[in-house]
């Protein structure tokens, strides 16, 4: 009999969407004249934009000829794409196309890119934290579940209210330190110079930063960096995530891309080693490429059109954050972010748990969100909510707070 990864046992209980999905499908099960309005998971609502649809409509018109066919394309993405992500996204930040690399999605590449550092690394999560970033580490064998909900052999950067969510600096050096901000799921974000410490500090430490700026489109505030090759430095220690899903509606087409710095190096067997180089010969061996009907929808969004018809979905999004924010400030809940990002975080009571708030919203206003305590032992206490939905099931969904009771 083959032997199972014995990693895999190292993590703890199921994915928490799986659970959640649980729990409301019993629920609708149970009480089919209910509606359940999901303000949890961040899927998006809104159709894909008319110029990316006209983009897809081309593209599959051109596979139907023999001189527009395209079968395998380059692992790395088109140059199509990559020149457009580059003028659009990275003018000025001393990024070039051929240190971009298309794919099929940011959770994807965040989840994969862990392959490329020895089991031995340490890592830094901030608390609470997307649960890839953790899982996928635990399952190259860098950690193992705990009872207090915590990964053996990680390093926890609290992010409370307490310390205004943003999380100091590691009391033991790490070899990779993940950040998302926008975060994901406080809906924070971090000052120029907060981020400033962060590179500063990977330098001094030879540590490598793996950034997921998948919601950098969702910043209003004047000053808030979009990537963090605007920080001095961090060429040469940072790796750069974003995806086209919550910007433009792409969680069913599946498209993002990573960015790696041909100035990152990292230790090898007696020798200075190229990280681009690394994903690079990852790609190749293991990954196709993302489609080129997806790639050509993909350069659609960085068109003037594209552009403007996809602030129009985000400013929406932003709309339904602000009732979201209204709404729960309204039952007397501390609420964070939703300003610069899609997600909200509310703060429950003392004494109420982020599991047992899941069950007395659905049950009581039939609304879905997400437990903290998901997210990590500092998410417990708080709750997240998204700005995803709707405007119509957003508004009914305020409209149902008026009536319930914490």
């Amino acid at each position: 009999m083959a032997l199972a990864n014995s990693y895999y046992q190292n993590l703890s209980g199921s994915y928490l969407f799986s659970e959640i999905a649980r729990r409301v499908n019993a629920f609708v099960a149970d009480n089919p004249d209910k509606k359940v309005i999901r303000l949890g998971i961040g899927d998006v609502t809104s159709p894909l934009p008319p110029s990316v649809i006209a983009a897809l409509r081309k593209a599959v018109d051109e596979q139907a000829t023999a001189g527009g066919f395209r079968g395998y394309g380059p692992e790395q993405g088109y140059d199509f794409l990559r020149a457009a992500i580059v003028r659009d996204c990275f003018a000025g930040l001393g990024i070039g196309p051929d240190e971009v690399f298309v794919s099929d999605g940011a959770k994807c590449d965040l989840g994969n890119f862990q392959e490329l550092f020895d089991a031995g690394c340490r890592v830094a999560i901030t608390d609470p934290v997307y649960p890839v970033y953790a899982d996928s580490n635990v399952m190259a064998g860098r950690g193992k579940a705990r009872k207090d909900g915590k990964f053996e052999g990680m390093i926890y950067l609290p992010c409370t209210a307490e310390n205004g969510f943003v999380p100091a600096l590691p009391p033991e050096r790490p070899d990779l330190v993940y950040l998302c901000y926008p975060n994901n799921p406080t809906g924070t974000v971090l000052t120029r110079e907060q981020l400033k410490t962060w590179v500063d500090y990977a330098r001094a430490n030879n540590s490598v930063i793996l950034y997921d700026a998948a919601y950098e489109a969702f910043i209003s505030t004047p000053g808030i960096p979009r990537s963090i090759y605007e920080i001095p430095g961090a060429h040469e220690v940072a790796v750069e995530f974003r995806s086209y899903s919550k910007t433009a509606g792409f969680t069913g087409l599946r498209c993002g891309y990573v960015v790696v710095p041909t100035a990152l190096k990292v230790q090898g067997a007696g020798a200075e080693l190229l990280l681009r180089e690394l994903w690079l010969r990852r790609q190749t061996t293991k990954y196709n490429g993302c489609p080129y009907i997806v790639q050509r929808g993909a350069e659609a969004v960085h068109s003037p059109a594209g552009k403007a018809e996809t602030g129009a979905i985000i400013a929406k999004y932003m709309a339904n954050a602000r009732l979201i924010r209204t709404g729960f400030a309204s039952v007397g809940l501390e609420v964070y972010g939703g300003v610069d990002a899609p997600y909200l975080w509310l703060r429950l009571p003392r004494g109420l748990g982020s599991w047992d708030f899941f069950d007395k919203l659905l049950t009581g206003a039939n609304i879905v969100g997400t437990p903290g305590a998901g997210f990590g032992p500092s998410g417990e206490g708080y709750f997240r909510l998204t700005g995803f939905n709707t405007p119509e099931n957003t508004l009914e969904a305020v409209e149902r707070l008026k009536g319930f009771k914490i």
